[in-house]
């Protein structure tokens, strides 16, 4: 697996779009719930120790499915191994229905789709007034580019030097 470990602490060290101390248990068999500092951060999600400032590690939320799994808690897993799933516990439903919506906001995927919603939306806006033209001229064009570009500065492409949804705290352990 391959990711910019530098990168990644810088990045985690951005301003969060949420945060909080959650109950966090891995995928692995007999992992156990443990408190952790969980950050999102464009569509890095990072765990914490609570008592350190370096994450312990960080899902990519890329082709990733977010379900409540009770009231107060909620899995992420991905669609390459829907298996392995991450479960997180909140302190309470309206905490956990937050989380999963910022979540599902976070990936590039839904900004990608929002961006063409709201570009056909200028469209039907700008096509009324404008009957019978292709494009809406400069305003449509205008407002295209300033959304791509947005996009393109909150959530960068997927081609990222990190390959996998996970990366490890140390390079060479699993």
């Amino acid at each position: 697996m391959r990711y910019n470990e530098k990168e990644l602490q810088a990045l985690s060290r951005q301003p969060a779009e949420m945060a909080a101390e959650l109950g966090m248990r891995g995928p692995k068999k007999g992992s156990v719930l443990k408190r952790r500092l969980v950050k999102l951060v464009v569509n890095f999600l990072f765990y914490f120790r609570t008592d350190e400032a370096e994450p312990v590690g960080a899902l990519l939320l890329e082709r990733c499915r977010v379900i409540r799994e009770e009231p107060s808690a909620f899995s992420i897993s991905f669609i390459e191994d829907p298996e392995r799933k991450y479960h997180f516990e909140c302190s309470s439903e309206e905490q956990c229905q937050e989380w999963i919506e910022a979540l599902r906001r976070a990936s590039y995927e839904f900004m990608r789709r929002s961006l063409v919603f709201y570009r056909n939306e200028i469209r039907k806006v700008t096509g009324k007034v404008r009957a019978g033209l292709q494009r809406a001229g400069a305003g449509l064009q205008v407002a295209e580019a300033v959304l791509q570009s947005w996009l393109m500065a909150t959530h960068p492409p997927h081609r990222t030097p990190w390959s996998s949804s996970a990366y490890p705290r140390r390079p060479g352990s699993s």
